[in-house]
């Protein structure tokens, strides 16, 4: 096993991760989807409508419960118990991801299986580019 399979692994282990139907029932009940793919992909493949885009480099910062960066979507909420979808295109950075927003407290983090591509691919709401 690679150490980042390693990694990865003991972030599932901590993680109640998500399928499509599951991250859209947490969206219409408040929580928060969060899309970190980059713009290409975005671009490419479209958007989950409603999800806050933030690039996997920013996350920590503009998610950080203490933190002066939060993004504006995110400052009225109490993060510590948000529930929070990390999603990624195929579910693997997502998963590191979330691991890492629990490590700042957000208890609430997890991620989409198969991540937006598993969403596509269940029929949900895709808008068109960014």
């Amino acid at each position: 096993m690679t150490a980042v399979d390693a990694l990865l692994a003991q972030a599932r282990a901590v993680l109640r991760r998500v399928g499509p139907e599951e991250a859209a029932a947490v969206q219409e009940a408040g929580g928060l989807l969060v899309d970190i793919r980059y713009a290409a992909l975005r671009e490419r493949d479209g958007t989950v409508p409603g999800a806050l885009v933030v690039e996997r480099n920013e996350l920590e910062w503009r998610l950080d419960p203490t933190g002066d960066h939060r993004a504006p979507e995110v400052t009225h909420h109490d993060l510590s118990t948000l529930p929070v979808v990390v999603i990624c295109n195929e579910g693997y950075a997502s998963s590191l991801a979330a691991f890492s927003l629990r490590q700042l407290g957000l208890r609430g983090a997890t991620d989409l299986t198969g991540g937006f591509q598993a969403w596509r691919a269940a029929g949900l709401p895709v808008a068109r580019g960014t």
